[in-house]
């Protein structure tokens, strides 16, 4: 049996390797299987499920623990079959916990070894990951024709329809088809593109014409990554942070009017190049939520919003300036990035037009733009592909604001350089997010809380399900009906800057 005296170092060493060949003979220690199925959500029970259906035609197994311990029993489940696993449902932090193996050392062995989930499977639970629920409403209405009504419900998952149409021969590792043009019915060409990926692989031309339930054992060891990695082609959309089609939808949202869901969650007929992709969202945490309050007055509420999300929210209150510009060099620095989906970060404080302040103002503050810079892609590695949130509420002197005439918004788009196939810039995947107004509202008694901070808890607390963009347009309209009614120095002026590639929604 193994035990945790016998874990291996995590460096994807030698060492490690010769240990984890010797580890396949023995079965796998009942501790770790019931760990394993405490930490998985049924989320993620449901896709482990589903990636070990090919080779578990003849098991039958009420959860995850069982399904692990038979697997053991019969000889199939291996330490790496197990890491396999955990790395195929993004677990990274239950790698790190249970088995002691971190992502690298994981990617090493299944890039030399013969996997345990086939490639098909990969890409079935990846097309999972990227719809939403509408996607799989219609998909489901569109099978109609060919399962039959009421063969499948409504509130089934996608990976319950898939398991349906392999039981009707409808979808095999070699019959794509039909999916792929379902997808395309829906404008998920983003995913149609997968799945042509995939079918012009070494490993779907040399795929037997065999029934989904055979035990087979992908041997194309280079195609491993193929299908787990960000897909290069998206970093050409990085250009001048938004497409032309996103930043329309911002400019239509100061009118007021609705604003029009994303192609994803509305289903109508669109044109096709307004699909888009999503940002995986699924770590737990999310992501860390730096909270910096140098005033006093809104913490509470940001602590508890974000930590709603799925967010670790780490607060702090009353820094100095040198204590702000430390909790955000130890933030950048933070190795826990790489097992989490995003970062946010929410800062309030004093300051001029260009600087933020500590409680001990001095000199000229520390310079907004060096605070992004910190989070890089060169300087914060582990962030690279993920979005990076800020949202700041700066209290500045009155001569350091503009006064702005209508809706108080203004859209600055930096200008990015064109971006080669394999690279993401540095400067990708952020969202900046920055409200400025008189320090005088800090000056009234009771002091006025930050009327952006209130707006902006109460749209990620209501409508997370909702991208962060349109959210942050609905903002604006709000900021605006208070700006029509109150004098200049109780105004709020919110400046937007973003580099996202793909749409965001924080849920």
């Amino acid at each position: 049996m193994i035990t945790t005296a016998s874990w291996p170092p995590a460096d994807g060493t030698r060492a490690w390797t010769l240990w984890l060949l010797a580890m396949t003979l023995h079965e796998m220690s009942a501790q770790v299987i019931h760990q394993v199925e405490e930490a998985l959500d049924e989320d993620e029970k449901e896709t482990l499920f589903f990636l070990c259906r090919d080779v578990t035609a003849d098991v039958v197994a009420p959860n995850v623990r069982d399904l692990l311990d038979v697997l053991s029993k019969q000889g199939k489940l291996s330490v790496g079959d197990l890491a396999e696993l955990l790395y195929r449902v993004k677990r990274f932090d239950l790698l790190q916990q249970i088995l002691k193996m971190d992502k690298a050392a994981v990617e090493a062995h299944l890039f030399r070894h013969p996997h345990l989930v086939s490639d098909y499977r990969v890409l079935m639970t990846e097309i999972d990951e990227n719809l939403i629920k509408s996607d799989v409403s219609s998909l489901i209405f569109l099978m109609r024709d060919y399962i039959g009504r009421g063969k499948i419900t409504k509130d089934k998952s996608f990976l319950d329809l898939v398991i349906e149409m392999e039981k009707l021969k409808l979808v095999a590792p070699d019959q794509l088809d039909l999916l792929e043009k379902c997808l395309e019915t829906i404008h998920r060409i983003d995913l149609k593109t997968k799945i042509q990926k995939y079918k012009q692989s070494d490993l779907f031309s040399a795929c037997p014409a065999q029934g989904v339930g055979a035990n087979y054992t992908n041997g194309v060891h280079a195609s491993l990554l193929n299908l787990t990695l960000k897909d290069p082609s998206c970093n050409l959309r990085l250009q001048n942070g938004r497409n032309k089609d996103q930043r329309l939808v911002e400019q239509l949202g100061i009118q007021r009017g609705p604003v029009k869901t994303s192609v994803q969650e509305s289903g109508a007929s669109v044109p096709q190049h307004l699909t888009e992709e999503r940002y995986r969202m699924r770590s737990k945490p999310l992501g860390i939520c730096l909270i910096i309050d140098c005033i006093g007055t809104n913490i509470e509420g940001l602590h508890k919003t974000f930590t709603s999300l799925g967010f670790k929210v780490q607060p702090f209150l009353y820094l100095r300036e040198s204590d702000i510009i430390s909790e955000l060099h130890k933030a950048a620095r933070e190795p826990k990035h790489q097992d989490y989906d995003s970062f946010a970060c929410v800062l309030v404080s004093r300051g001029s037009a260009q600087s933020v302040f500590g409680v001990d103002k001095i000199e000229s503050g520390f310079p907004l733009h060096h605070i992004r810079r910190m989070f890089m892609g060169d300087l914060c590695p582990y962030l690279v592909g993920k979005p990076k949130l800020f949202f700041l509420q700066n209290y500045v002197v009155s001569e350091s604001l503009l006064e702005v005439d209508g809706p108080a918004v203004k859209t600055s788009e930096p200008k990015m350089p064109q971006v080669g196939p394999s690279t993401i810039h540095c400067e990708a995947d952020f969202f900046w997010s920055l409200c400025t107004a008189d320090v005088s509202l800090l000056e009234q008694v009771p002091s006025s809380p930050s009327l952006y901070l209130q707006f902006l808890s109460q749209k990620l607390g209501q409508e997370r399900k909702r991208p962060l963009l349109d959210l942050h347009v609905e903002l604006y309209s709000k900021v605006c009906d208070w700006n029509s009614q109150v004098p200049a120095k109780k105004k709020y002026h919110v400046l937007l800057q973003h580099t996202l590639r793909k749409q965001l929604i924080l849920s």
